[in-house]
C-alpha cells in the first residue's frame, strides 16, 4: 500500500472510525496494532488497543494477541483494517455461529473453492492452538481450518462481493473509494 494500511481515510475519516460505525459491535471493541504502530488515527474509538508482543508474524499474532487480552470465555469476531466492506451482520452472524457450536474453537469461512481468512471468530480457548501454530512457525489463518477444532462453513451466498474487498494496494484503495463514496 506504500503506507500502514491504519492510516488510510474514507470520507475524510480515518478508516478505523469508519469501520467501527460500519460494523456498529455493541460489545467491546479491541484495536490490536503492531510494534511501532502504535494509535493509528482513530485508535481512541476502540475500548481497549493492545500491541502485539512480536513483531512480523502477521495476522495469526495478531489474533493471538487479542485473544491474549480477551476474556478466558470471550468469543472474539475478528476483521482486518484492510477490508472496508464488513458490516456488522457479519460480526453477529459469525458470533452466532461459533456460539451455536459450543466445541468449536474457531470458525473460518468458505468461499467458493477458497478459506477467506477474515473476518473469523474464534474462542478465547483457541489460544493455545493458535500459540502452537506459531511456535511451528505456521502463520496462515486458513491453515487453521485443518486443525481439530476449527470449523470450515460456506459464508452466506447472499453476502455481496463488497464485503470481500481487500486494501492491498493503492488501486484498490482508489477503486473502493470510486464504488463506495
Amino acid at each position: 500500500m506504500g503506507r500502514p494500511k491504519a492510516e488510510l481515510r474514507v470520507g475524510g475519516r480515518p478508516i478505523l472510525e469508519y469501520l467501527l460505525e460500519r460494523i456498529q459491535w455493541p460489545g467491546p471493541t479491541l484495536l490490536v496494532t503492531a510494534p511501532g504502530r502504535e494509535h493509528p488515527p482513530g485508535w481512541e474509538q476502540f475500548g481497549r488497543e493492545v500491541v502485539d508482543t512480536v513483531a512480523g508474524e502477521g495476522p495469526l499474532r495478531g489474533i493471538a494477541t487479542a485473544l491474549e487480552a480477551a476474556e478466558p470465555s470471550a468469543i472474539v469476531v475478528v476483521t482486518t483494517c484492510d477490508m472496508p466492506g464488513v458490516t456488522s451482520e457479519q460480526f453477529h452472524w459469525l458470533a452466532d455461529a461459533i456460539a451455536s457450536r459450543p466445541l468449536a474453537q474457531g470458525v473460518l469461512l468458505r468461499r467458493a473453492d477458497d478459506i477467506e481468512p477474515f473476518p473469523t471468530a474464534f474462542r478465547a480457548a483457541s489460544l493455545p492452538s493458535l500459540r502452537e501454530q506459531l511456535a511451528r512457525g505456521r502463520r496462515a489463518v486458513q491453515a487453521l481450518a485443518l486443525l481439530d477444532g476449527f470449523v470450515l462453513i460456506d459464508a452466506p451466498s447472499e453476502w455481496t462481493d463488497e464485503v470481500w474487498i481487500n486494501l492491498n494496494e493503492p488501486a484498490d484503495f482508489d477503486r473502493f473509494i470510486g464504488q463506495s463514496h
